[in-house]
Formats: structure tokens, sequence, C-alpha cells
């Protein structure tokens, strides 16, 4: 697969001599790669930094976190939070409009309850006295960056956070002067310019297990990548699989075959937060909302593959 359009500017005064550099680190509960053309010293250090300034915002984990001391707060009152949040809550709910509700950021006390948050695994279905009733969401004043959320909501943006993560450390390095990289947070990628040879920053598609679709490679020249997987994160009771991607409509794990949705797009963040929204209306739903967003997006369901039309754009 290829972008639809290539940047002049990105192939300008390309040395073909120039070194790669790569390095690694780990944060947001997973590991981060980088490969960076001629980058400055202490590229490292920065990405470092870029990530974990989302982690001190937006983990669920992190008790001090401003997302955690906003979901212990009381319900009901106004909360002034970081820019950075709050440009994460504002993508999130505007993916919860346009996809009718397949995404929704206010889900923390449910996945909690199910075993996908910070109190750790459970081996069982919570009892339904356990799991907490439909309540009123998160809501957000733009203007002011400031947020509130209803009686039993509670925030979690794990749908959308590591994208936004990949962004900001891309942000970064461009800011810092390097214009042809490569980097990676837990399996979501942003590929900025080309490589020395003139190459493409090319990756491999992430593909379910014994998943028989051939895989794809991917050109990321001034795009991003990310893929949501039901086969991630779950746990199996009663001869049933239970995965951490919920239909907030719902409010349980999702019933149907799909097993993963990749998307491709310029920000990382909004591949994150679609690819986690696609998940949930089921493959053919999906596609059709792909294509009136205009969004390349590949559905695995079963043995089967879903296209979207800006995907197939792609492999022209």
């Amino acid at each position: 697969m290829i972008p639809r359009a290539l940047t002049p500017a990105a192939f300008a005064g390309r040395d073909p001599g120039a070194n790669i550099l790569t390095c690694a680190g780990e944060s947001m509960g997973t590991s981060w790669s980088l490969q960076a053309v001629a980058p400055p010293a202490g590229v490292a250090e920065g990405v470092q930094e870029a990530l974990d300034t989302v982690v001190a915002q937006m983990s669920q984990w992190e008790p001090a976190s401003d997302l955690s001391r906003f979901n212990r707060a009381a319900a009901g009152a106004w909360h002034t939070i970081p820019a950075g949040l709050a440009q994460v809550v504002g993508a999130a709910l505007d993916i919860a409009e346009a996809s009718g509700g397949a995404f929704d950021p206010g889900l923390g006390a449910l996945t909690e309850c199910w075993g996908f948050g910070s109190a750790g695994p459970v081996d069982r279905v919570p009892g339904e006295p356990a799991a907490p009733p439909a309540a009123g969401g998160i809501d957000f004043d733009a203007s002011t960056g400031r947020i509130r959320r209803g009686d039993g909501a509670a925030l979690d943006l794990s749908g959308i956070a590591k994208g936004y993560g990949v962004d900001l450390a891309a942000e970064w390095l461009l800011a810092a002067g390097v214009r042809h990289f490569l980097i990676e947070v837990g399996g979501e990628l942003r590929g900025e310019g080309i490589r020395p040879d003139g190459q493409p920053w090319w990756v491999d598609l992430e593909l379910p297990p014994a998943s028989p679709v051939a895989p794809y490679r991917i050109a990321l020249h001034d795009l991003s990548v990310a893929t949501s997987g039901n086969y991630r994160r779950g746990f199996a009771d009663g001869g049933r699989y239970y995965s951490h991607s919920f239909d907030p409509r719902t409010r349980r794990p999702i019933a149907h075959d799909v097993s993963s949705v990749t998307v491709v797009h310029r920000s990382c963040m909004m591949a994150d937060g679609w690819a986690t929204a696609l998940t949930v209306p089921g493959p053919e739903a999906a596609i059709a909302l792909a294509d009136e967003r205009d969004l390349a997006a590949c559905v695995l369901a079963g043995d089967a593959e879903y296209l979207s039309r800006a995907w197939r754009e792609m492999l022209a």
C-alpha cells in the first residue's frame, strides 16, 4: 500500500549516506522504538519525555495522573485539564458522535469492572450488580478546556491515548529538526519523510494469530497506522472468550467475529481512535462508516477481510 500523494519537500536535500539511529524504551505499559535519520543528540530523551507527559496526564494506572484525579473527584463538577488531555478528550468525543456511539471515553467504570483497568484482571464475568448501569457521560467545554463527568461515568482514554502519544513524540521530533523517522509505540506507528535510500518507511500490518489473510505492507510516508485487535486482551469464562473491546450501546464486550481493525490516517491519534470505534458495529457497518468518513480501514472478521474505499485506493 502506498499513500495517495507524496510530499515533494521530503525528497529535497536527501542524503543517501545519512545514518539511521535506532533507539527504544518503555512507556504507557508497553515499549516504544524509533528509527530516525541523522537526529540530534538527546533524541531518545526527548521522545521519552513526550510519552511520559501522556502518562502523567492520561494514565488510568497512575494514581497521580490528571485522568485518575478527575475520576476520583465528585461527579458533576467542572475541572480544568491540561491542553494535551483536552485535545484527546475533544477528539474522543468527536469520534463518539461521528460513530453513532461506537466509541465512548466515559466507560472507565465499566472497563474496571471487567478487569481491563488499573484494578487488574478478572477471570469471570462480573455479576449484574457489579456492572455499573448506564449513566451520565463526559461533558467537555472546548472553549475553556474543562470537563465534567456524570454519575457512574469515568474517563478511559486507552482506545486513543497511545496514538496521541505517537503524535506528540512525532511533533517533538519535527520541532527538533528531524524530518525523516519512524516512531512506534505498542504497535501504533507514524512515519515521516523517507529513508536515506529514497524508500518510504515500510511496515507490515499486524494480523491476528493464525489469520488466513495475506499480510499487507504499508508505506508510511507522512502517515500513521493503528490496529485494534480483540485477541490482544481478554479472558475466557464458561467456554466463551470476552474481549476488552466494548460496545458502549450494550455495555458489554462485542459479540461478533471482528478480530482486528486497522486504520491508516495522517494522525495516529485519529487512526487509534477510529480503529477502536470500528471494532464495534460489525464488519459491514464498520466499512460503511469508514466510507462515509473517507477512512482507509481494513476489518478482519472470521476468515474474511473487508476493505474501505480509501483503503482500496491506496492499493491501486
